[in-house]
């Protein structure tokens, strides 16, 4: 039998109901005049904020795959790929990948916990010098999010133990360098590097500015394949400035994102670091394994600073002369990194350790960096001579000159536009040449398109529409 509902409760269920709708009234009124908040004039939240600017290097992919040209080049991408032009997967990669297979590496590890990978890295730039230096504990090194995390991490050091310091850049330098230092609200400063008109190292200009700084000044500094000329100095020219380094007590802060490409060999491209090192110097590095081990997706990097001398000099506090500053040191890195990524990744931490650990993958490792580098030195060659068969009238020594996965090619920005426009040939607008998307196949074709370009200026151009 059913209860019949009496005059209170249906009053009151009335009354709930009535205080139900205002309240969600008063919510709807709170979400739509909250939403104008910040905008000023009516608008929404983030109606002032305008696009940022498209980066240079993607914008550069994204014009490539918007184009559906049959035949186009890509010349933007800093990774290497096969004469096919496409992403290569290592055979030391597959190797590592089949040892961790089973791991329990889905569980997160903590930036703070030390990683074998650091001591790893530090051999493979240090040599055997690195064996005093992790014997005495004076490095204090930290998992990043590939060179790009630890450039980063490094300007927020910086700029924590040093906020009234400036970062020197050379000019030019990957473009992501002062967008790097630029938030982390640290002035930036350019050095002379390149010319123009040599299309190789503007050294006494560099070296000038080296001497005029200010003493204790940070400079950020290229070990090997300079990104985005292509040009090192010597390895007389290198002693020069770790000397003049010593005079002025400037700091040394490594981005070393392409060892083995400049020469095929590691040890050779890290010699830069071994002279600063064997001169006494505190140094920074950004070491990444995302080019040279084809591991861009999985953001793997090592950030480290360190210093080989027993005795060193003082590098006004920074770096670490004995181990009780490297546990400083390292301990505000961590602290710093936990705020602004927490855990690195740990999958591909396996694979660049296993790589490094393992001597039999490793030793395929060191084969497949010697056929990389070899085949951007073919590249080149085969390039320089197409321009010049093709009865060009300028000089191209420079694109054999310079070194690593980048050439400065001398295009304008102009002209690279033309390219993109006529040809489909992608580039970034200072004319750098990822010598990595230049193939067998399309390098006629692109010899043929800078040809045009650079000699036919009153003439119509002469569009190759063949197949490559």
């Amino acid at each position: 039998m059913f209860r019949s509902t009496t005059t209170f409760e249906m009053n009151f269920r009335v009354g709930r109901s009535v205080m139900a709708a205002a309240r969600t009234a008063r919510f709807t009124k709170r979400c739509v005049s909250g939403s104008t908040r910040g905008g000023g004039g009516g608008g929404g939240w983030w109606d002032h904020v305008k696009p940022a600017p498209k980066d240079p290097i993607v914008g550069v992919t994204e014009a490539f795959l918007a184009d559906p040209a049959p035949n186009k080049i890509n010349l933007g991408v800093g990774a290497y790929r096969d004469d096919d032009g496409k992403p290569v997967v290592l055979q030391c990669v597959r190797d590592a990948e089949a040892k961790i297979a089973g791991s329990d590496f889905l569980e997160s590890i903590s930036a703070s916990v030390s990683s074998k990978l650091v001591e790893e890295s530090l051999a493979l730039a240090y040599g055997k010098d690195s064996n005093v230096i992790i014997r005495e504990g004076r490095f204090a090194g930290v998992q990043t999010l590939s060179g790009t995390g630890a450039c980063r991490l490094f300007a927020e050091f910086q700029k924590r133990c040093y906020p009234e310091s400036r970062i020197y850049l050379s000019d030019p330098t990957w473009s992501n360098h002062h967008n790097i230092w630029r938030d982390a609200n640290v002035p930036r400063r350019t050095f002379h590097y390149y010319h123009p008109d040599t299309k190789g190292l503007n050294f006494v200009a560099l070296m000038n500015d080296i001497k005029n700084a200010p003493d204790s000044s940070f400079f950020l500094l290229h070990p090997c394949a300079h990104n985005p000329t292509g040009v090192d100095p010597t390895e007389e020219q290198w002693r020069e400035i770790s000397y003049q380094f010593k005079v002025k007590n400037h700091f040394p802060f490594f981005d070393m994102a392409y060892q083995g490409f400049a020469s095929g060999d590691l040890d050779i491209d890290a010699k830069t670091l071994r002279i600063f090192l064997e001169d006494g110097h505190s140094v920074g590095c950004a070491q990444s394994f995302a080019k040279n081990m084809g591991l861009y997706g999985h953001r793997v990097g090592c950030l480290r600073q360190a210093n080989i001398l027993e005795l060193c000099l003082y590098s006004e506090g920074v770096l670490c002369s004995n181990k009780k500053q490297a546990v400083a040191v390292k301990s505000q890195l961590q602290q710093i990194a936990r705020a602004m990524y927490s855990s690195p990744p740990v999958h591909g931490l396996l694979l660049v350790s296993t790589i490094l650990s393992n001597s039999d993958i490793k030793s395929v490792w060191v084969r497949e960096l010697k056929v990389m580098a070899s085949r951007i030195k073919k590249n080149r060659s085969a390039l320089r001579d197409s321009l010049e068969k093709l009865g060009s009238p300028f000089n191209w020594e420079h694109i054999t000159n310079q070194v690593g996965v980048f050439c400065f090619s001398g295009l304008t920005p102009d002209q690279v536009d033309q390219l993109a426009k006529e040809f489909h040939v992608y580039m970034t607008r200072d004319g750098r040449i990822s010598m990595a998307g230049v193939t067998s196949g399309n390098v006629n074709y692109l010899a043929n398109a800078i040809h045009q370009v650079t000699c036919c200026q009153e003439e119509p151009l002469n569009v190759c529409n063949t197949s490559f």
